[in-house]
């Protein structure tokens, strides 16, 4: 069965071997018809095969309409979309995807930061073309384990804001390291920080330029993956249905989303790790124990809604807006 927001065919036009563990993807539609527009920071959902469906940011141009390009690392640890992408999607291949959306979309700034860890770099070369082309002050930091994991090295040294780019390598020792507290030492006013890659490397700029006094309105993060939790101390708990009043347990090793399937009650679910909101949910009573990467820390404290995908409930019962 299809996901509802999966109403766009597209063809691989175009698969290259970006950097040691990155393919690019140029999509475009089989016809040649204009695609949807897209701003800076958006990102698509991929069927990569049946059952599974993965979000990646679009790092092409946002005034591009002839084609969509997405940038995929190859996790061996994943759950097996980025495997599948890199070992079964081949130039000619038609892919379901989804119009673009936006999460992590940019703000009107005096000056912007862009911090890319890895694979991170996607959405924010994305916004780096876009400032440039607008003339916009900002600077991109990007941050990779060695040279022949930097994807986009080359784009990004003959970009006209190649000026305002500085690359970190960890292997590179004679080379001074992305110092952070530097960085982001005086909070400004009019500045926006963005910041995408691995969880740690998202954890340590958001920590320091809190620590520093930045405003927490002021950082933006785009997750590539849940956060890890531990299931050790998880319970059961019940979820009412508010328009039905059914009632189902859930038990400590299945989610919401689970049990509600498992008892027909579809929720439109994409990543299923609490990183792109899909399935966001109403809550009506009851306190969810929030485990996404999507709300942030005020939509969190109003317990209104939750990620039935991955988060549970600290009460006893959570009554959904269903």
């Amino acid at each position: 069965m299809s996901h509802p927001s999966l109403s766009l065919i597209v063809e691989v036009k175009a698969r290259h071997e970006e950097a040691l563990g990155i393919a690019t993807f140029e999509l475009a539609d089989p016809h040649g018809r204009p695609l949807p527009p897209f701003s800076a920071g958006a990102h698509i959902d991929v069927q990569v095969k049946e059952g599974v469906i993965r979000q990646y940011s679009l790092c092409n141009h946002s005034e591009e309409r002839d084609r969509y390009l997405i940038g995929v690392l190859r996790d061996e640890a994943s759950r097996g979309g980025s495997v599948a992408m890199h070992d079964e999607v081949q130039e000619g291949d038609l892919l379901l995807i989804s119009a673009p959306k936006n999460h992590f979309p940019l703000k009107p700034a005096k000056r912007t930061y862009l911090l890319a860890g890895g694979i991170g770099i996607t959405p924010l070369l994305c916004m780096a073309e876009r400032l440039a082309r607008t003339e916009a002050d900002f600077e991109l930091h990007y941050c990779a384990r060695s040279a022949e994991r930097m994807a986009f090295r080359d784009r990004i040294k003959t970009s006209s804001f190649a000026n305002r780019a500085h690359f970190y390598l960890d292997d590179d020792t004679a080379a001074p390291a992305l110092d952070l507290e530097k960085l982001l030492n005086e909070p400004e006013a009019d500045a926006q920080v963005y910041v995408c890659g691995p969880s740690g490397f998202i954890n340590a700029v958001i920590s320091t330029g809190k620590q520093c006094g930045w405003p927490a309105d002021q950082l933006h993060t785009e997750y590539f993956a849940g956060a890890e939790t531990t299931s050790e101390d998880d319970g059961s708990f019940e979820v009412r249905i508010a328009s039905s009043g059914a009632a189902f347990t859930v038990p400590a090793d299945k989610t919401v989303y689970q049990v509600l399937a498992e008892n027909g009650i579809d929720i439109m679910v994409s990543c299923e790790q609490g990183v792109c909101g899909t399935c966001l949910t109403r809550v009506l009573e009851g306190e969810p124990d929030h485990r996404d990467l999507y709300l942030d820390d005020d939509e969190h404290a109003a317990n209104d809604q939750f990620t039935p995908c991955c988060s549970r409930a600290k009460s006893k019962t959570l009554v959904l807006d269903l």
